[in-house]
């Protein structure tokens, strides 16, 4: 059973595009997690803490085990890649969440940093500490300067969304 559920989530990360409702804005949270996690000194330090911790988020905010898992494994993969040095880093991290809140400045709302304090809890380093608390600060910087400026689009863009889910209803 348990590997019928690793063949899914694998079948599903790779086709997300297709046959994930929303994939954009999992990937976005998926990219917010994997900016404070791929800090960590140490790549296997509390790793599996730290994936409980986003799955657990996942849960809160989907109620759906399924589409937890799968913010869990796509965090997983651009945490891997930025430790495997495959064309991503925590800079191009940041310049990805800084072009899709250009794109889709609504994604703003899904910067929740409380759900990322505790990861500062599974280090013990004081420089990664400090990193971290850093990122927060930038994120939530951010955050804030996207949801003032860009009111009216997030305004139009949700009034957009509500207005198609009536119709479909």
């Amino acid at each position: 059973m348990k590997t019928f559920s690793n063949f899914k989530h694998r079948f599903f990360s790779t086709f997300r595009e297709l046959f994930v409702h929303h994939h954009g804005s999992l990937e976005f949270r998926s990219k917010i997690f994997a900016l404070v996690l791929a800090t960590f000194e140490d790549q296997l330090e509390n790793t599996d803490e730290a994936y409980a911790v986003v799955k657990a988020y996942g849960l809160k905010i989907y109620k759906d085990n399924d589409r937890a898992d799968l913010l869990s494994l796509t965090t997983k993969e651009l945490v891997k890649k930025v430790y495997d040095d495959n064309g991503l880093d925590i800079d191009t991290l940041i310049y990805n969440i800084q072009k899709e809140l250009k794109i889709v400045p609504r994604y703003a709302k899904k910067i929740d940093i409380d759900a990322l304090k505790p990861f500062l809890a599974l280090t013990k380093d004081k420089d990664t500490i400090a990193y971290q608390e850093n990122i927060l600060t930038f994120l939530q910087k951010t955050k804030d300067d996207t949801l003032k400026t860009k009111k009216e689009q997030i305004k139009k863009s949700e009034e957009k969304i509500d207005s198609k889910s009536c119709s479909i209803k």
